[in-house]
């Protein structure tokens, strides 16, 4: 095999360890169940209190929205790479008017990663799970007593040993602060996810 063909094969990997989706933590969450929304196949990812949890397949039945890679400070490559999933149908309806319907659910998985040399240059690939963001869209008023839900969404970060308890206590403390630039686009920063373009 030639070198140019080694550095070749090489190349391919480093992209496909940074864009093709990791395999899941053993703490996915069991037992999803059915819910109303612009997809039936979406997963309910929260109880009749508005409690959430991370959705057991998203990885097998989700669309995969897109990666964004988190730089280093200082040094070279990315301190974490996110991929970001959305349920079933999500990309379909966002094309009819530009928005996120109601039932709408986004996954972004949070990796700490691992940066090397190769033949391509210096390149970061996801290495450890540290955890799960996810968001699920509902109307005005949903879940009124519970802090995790408003502005349109339910919000709530999962550590990477636990997917059923989320760490956040309230959206607008915990959550929000990452997203107003993006208010303009339902809070999501739309443009880094080629698939909704």
């Amino acid at each position: 095999m030639t070198i140019t063909r080694v550095a070749c094969l090489a190349a391919l990997a480093a992209v496909a360890a940074v864009a093709w989706p990791q395999p899941c933590s053993a703490a996915d969450a069991p037992g999803a169940m059915p819910m109303s929304g612009h997809d039936a196949k979406a997963q309910a990812v929260a109880d009749g209190q508005g409690n959430l949890h991370v959705p057991s397949d998203y990885r097998t039945t989700y669309e995969f929205l897109g990666t964004w890679a988190v730089a280093a400070k200082p040094g070279p490559g990315s301190k974490e790479i996110h991929n970001v999933y959305a349920s079933p149908g999500t990309i379909a309806a966002f094309h009819k008017d530009g928005h996120f319907p109601d039932g709408t659910v986004l996954v972004k998985e949070v990796y700490e990663t691992a940066t090397a040399p190769m033949a391509t240059g210096t390149v970061s690939h996801a290495d450890k799970l540290k955890g799960w963001f996810v968001m699920v869209r509902a109307g005005a008023n949903s879940h009124p007593g519970n802090p995790l839900w408003g502005d349109g969404w339910g919000w709530s970060w999962f550590d990477a040993g636990n997917a059923m308890k989320t760490t956040s206590t309230a959206y607008k403390k915990d959550c929000i602060g990452c997203h107003e630039p993006a208010q303009a686009t339902d809070w999501i920063y739309t443009p880094g996810y080629p698939p909704l373009k």
